[in-house]
């Protein structure tokens, strides 16, 4: 499951990672926390049509990664707040469709490395997903009424943080870099320069490949909450499509 604050958020990070790992086997699920009704230029647009338009833009770009599915939160763009109401509803979207891992941005990146300030969604979005897998999706007193309703608890496993100044791995995505660029081509109303834009990406896709020898890579920090071997005897099974050989540790 990749956890995301806006459309386009899920293409620009780690869209590589998820479309090679879907490929490899996985089944892979978008959350957008918001419909991205602020990311325009225009401020006499009207931001229910904007919405609309993004949400087309990233169901199309979802089919090109290869996801199952991409639920919209409708939260409030430009003020998303880690709230018990967002965590709510994130802990639904996990034990409803129950990932081993979970993708999400880095909450603890403020200022990157390399320049710029990270939006505010974007920290918002990683620290409630992150409060959303440990511990309350887990905890079957968390929102008891999700279990009533018969979303039992569920344990992610683990968390791939993208956009962090701190990677700890890094997946190869030579064979998946085509389809994450095809994907950011759907959302034409947030990219005027596309050629532009796909020489950027492949560039910080190559230096990042550096690091593990191959032609373009995305790196990712991760966060381990549950050993292998505490799942027993069938986690091989279970985890093999989410490590298909293509990542590396530091």
């Amino acid at each position: 499951m990749v956890i995301a604050a806006h459309p386009d958020d899920a293409e620009f990070g780690p869209a590589g990672t998820a479309a090679g790992w879907i490929e490899a086997g996985s089944i892979g699920w978008l959350v957008c926390c918001t419909s991205g009704d602020q990311g325009g230029e225009d401020h006499d647009a009207n931001p229910f049509e904007l919405a609309a338009i993004r949400e087309r833009e990233q169901r199309a770009a979802a089919t090109v990664i290869g996801y199952a599915g991409v639920s919209f939160l409708h939260q409030p763009d430009g003020a998303l707040a880690n709230d018990l109401a967002l965590r709510e509803m994130l802990v639904r979207e996990i034990r409803s469709f129950r990932p081993d891992a979970v993708l999400a941005t880095d909450p603890e990146t403020l200022f990157y490395d390399g320049g710029g300030v990270n939006h505010a969604d974007h920290r918002a979005a990683g620290m409630a997903a992150v409060d959303a897998v440990y511990p309350a999706a887990r905890n079957p007193m968390a929102f008891a009424g999700l279990a009533r309703s018969g979303l039992a608890s569920h344990k992610v496993r683990r968390l791939y943080l993208f956009w962090s100044n701190h990677p700890t791995i890094w997946v190869d995505i030579s064979t998946s870099i085509e389809r994450k660029l095809l994907a950011l081509h759907e959302h034409a109303s947030q990219i005027r320069d596309f050629e532009g834009l796909d020489g950027r990406i492949r560039e910080w896709a190559a230096e990042e490949g550096a690091r593990m020898g191959v032609a373009a890579a995305e790196g990712l920090r991760l966060v381990i909450i549950d050993d292998d071997e505490d799942e027993g005897p069938s986690v091989a099974d279970v985890d093999a499509p989410l490590d298909p050989g293509g990542a590396t540790l530091d």
